[in-house]
């Protein structure tokens, strides 16, 4: 039940954060059309009277574009066929003290809050797997990277405690 709470909590942020993205959007586009227009282009999002957009339509958009399996990988043995098939960056986005108690064999620990500051670290030309403890911190730093254009971003939902579980190499 906590899980499922969580889960509740993170895509609520997510939401949140999207639809804060749009308004600064949305502003920042309004506030570049000429003010010698009368009418302006109607958008799918439904406005305010102050212009910003009303929190179901954005929220309702958002979650009409989120694809089936939300950008994830769901079983340890998909991983694994990644792995040895593609090549992807495998991304541990606990903190330090967390990766080096244990961790999936070749991921590279960058911890969730300084994922923006390591975007130089994250390629772009081959798959990107983030993983965590429980699913929560790498669903967050999936749905950042997505935001910051990368579409070859997945999250690994079983993480860390799924991988260990299912009696797979850890590495320390």
């Amino acid at each position: 039940m906590k899980f499922k709470k969580s889960i509740q909590t993170l895509l609520l942020g997510i939401v949140l954060s999207f639809c804060l993205f749009l308004s600064i959007q949305q502003n920042l586009m309004a506030s570049e059309i000429s003010t010698s227009s009368d009418s302006m282009a109607e958008t799918d999002i439904v406005s305010d009277q102050k212009g910003f957009p009303k929190l179901e339509s954005a929220v309702d958009q958002y979650l009409m574009s989120i694809p089936s399996g939300y950008y994830t990988i769901a079983k340890v043995e998909d991983l694994k066929s990644l792995m040895a098939n593609r090549q992807p960056l495998l991304v541990d986005v606990r903190e330090p003290s967390e990766y080096k108690s244990g961790h999936i064999p070749g991921a590279t620990n960058i911890p969730i809050r300084t994922l923006a500051r390591n975007l130089s670290k994250i390629p772009s030309d081959r798959p990107v797997v983030l993983y965590c403890s429980a699913g929560y911190r790498s669903a967050m730093g999936v749905m950042t990277l997505h935001l910051l254009n990368y579409d070859n971003v997945q999250g690994f939902p079983p993480s860390f405690a799924g991988w260990k579980d299912s009696g797979e190499a850890i590495a320390k």
